[in-house]
């Protein structure tokens, strides 16, 4: 993102933060990410700093992809340096486990500023083909329809589509329950379970966000939009998402702690999938698919019994005009 930023105006100075030196001098010196994107060449008004303070002077927004896990305590660290105004724009998705908060809510509670200016950026995305300046399209999400528009100006370009919404809470679930629908997708795959599976498990799983995000306030045609069926068609059925590979391996029969030991970035479901049984308990919701997801990740259930689970849950009567599942009427 701060490279499509970048790119879109010579003038703007895009301050990138990051932790690792040498990645720091590689994107300064080489104009190239040697961690991520050694082949893509960075534009030179992307600048990169380990300095916080440096980074966040003057700036107009902030692009914050940090990890949901991870968010509460790096911003605690250096919110001294944020100003109360500066709108932040998050490409994190994901639930924070212990406490179950969006980004919506962690952002101003970890920065002490519950006016914290915020934008949820989500959709069907990957960053290779952001890099390749594929035609891409995205949601921003603000319950200010000001802050959106901004949002909107600043990222929109020939290549990438943004349409504004103000449902945040909707955009958050999705966003952060289709990653646990996608480890779901991957176990199918790797289990060479077939596209019948798969397709039935994906309709499930969509109708149980829907269900929940719905009960959280959620509105039903965000999540059969862009930042929620597109963005879980993309997740379940691409190889090139972190949650599917995640879930692929789980299902030939590896160890988590193995797979996530071998990945260099965060796979969010794996984290977001242990408050999702906790939320299908408050809200009271039936999510029989992303809690089977929650159970094997627990090592409570491996997936060929999880499988067989779901298979031999009740029967369901369908309606007319009505859309039957597999642990209820939709």
């Amino acid at each position: 993102m701060a490279a499509h930023v970048a790119g879109r105006k010579a003038e703007l100075e895009v301050n990138m933060l990051v932790r690792d030196p040498h990645v720091c001098r590689s994107i300064n010196d080489n104009h190239l990410n040697c961690k991520y994107f050694p082949v893509y060449k960075l534009p030179e008004n992307l600048i990169a700093t380990t300095d916080v303070k440096a980074a966040l002077l003057g700036a107009d927004f902030c692009l914050h992809a940090v990890p949901v896990q991870f968010t509460s305590s790096f911003l605690e660290g250096i919110a001294q340096h944020v100003d109360p105004n500066l709108p932040f724009i998050s490409l994190s998705k994901g639930l924070e486990l212990n406490t179950l908060r969006m980004m919506s809510q962690i952002i101003p509670q970890a920065l002490r500023n519950p006016r914290q200016p915020f934008i949820a950026l989500s959709g069907p995305s990957f960053a290779l083909e952001l890099m390749r300046k594929l035609p891409t399209a995205m949601v921003v999400a603000s319950r200010d329809k000001k802050l959106a528009n901004a949002a909107q100006q600043l990222l929109a370009s020939q290549y990438l589509r943004i349409s504004t919404s103000s449902d945040v809470t909707g955009v958050e679930i999705a966003g952060a329950l289709k990653n646990v629908l996608a480890i779901a997708a991957g176990i199918v795959d790797g289990m060479n379970l077939g596209n019948n599976s798969m397709a039935a498990l994906v309709a499930q799983g969509c109708s149980e966000i829907r269900w929940l995000a719905t009960k959280m306030g959620a509105k039903s045609t965000t999540i059969t939009g862009l930042s929620g069926t597109g963005d879980i068609m993309l997740t379940c059925f691409v190889n090139l998402s972190r949650n599917r590979t995640v879930g692929v391996r789980l299902g030939s029969g590896e160890k988590l702690d193995d797979i996530l030991s071998s990945m260099n970035q965060v796979a969010e479901g794996v984290s977001t999938a242990g408050a999702v049984i906790a939320l299908a308990q408050k809200y009271n919701v039936k999510m029989p698919v992303l809690t089977a997801v929650a159970r094997i990740i627990d090592n409570e259930l491996t997936p060929k019994k999880a499988v067989l689970e779901l298979m031999n849950l009740p029967q369901v009567i369908t309606r007319t005009l009505q859309t039957s599942s597999l642990c209820g009427l939709s």
